[in-house]
C-alpha cells in the first residue's frame, strides 16, 4: 500500500465534507483523512497505485488546495 500527503487549504469539518464526494469518486484509494488537530491540514491518502495529480485536481475542483509534501 502506499501514502501520499498534501498540505491542503481545508480549515474545517466542512471543507473536508466538500472535498468528500470528489475523493470518495476516486479510484484505487482505500482510506483518506484530513488531520484538522493542526494548524497546517494534511490530507492523506493510502491506496494502491495512487495518483498524485488526480488527488490534488479533486481538491481543487472543491475550491481548495492540496500540495504533495
Amino acid at each position: 500500500m502506499e501514502t501520499l500527503k498534501f498540505k491542503t487549504s481545508l480549515k474545517c469539518g466542512g471543507c473536508v465534507a466538500a472535498i468528500q464526494p470528489k475523493m470518495d469518486a476516486l479510484q484505487n484509494i482505500e482510506k483518506w483523512e484530513v488531520d484538522l488537530s493542526q494548524p497546517v491540514k494534511i490530507l492523506t491518502v493510502e491506496g494502491h497505485q495512487l495518483n498524485e495529480h488526480e488527488i490534488v485536481a479533486a481538491v481543487k475542483d472543491s475550491g481548495y488546495t492540496a500540495d504533495k509534501i
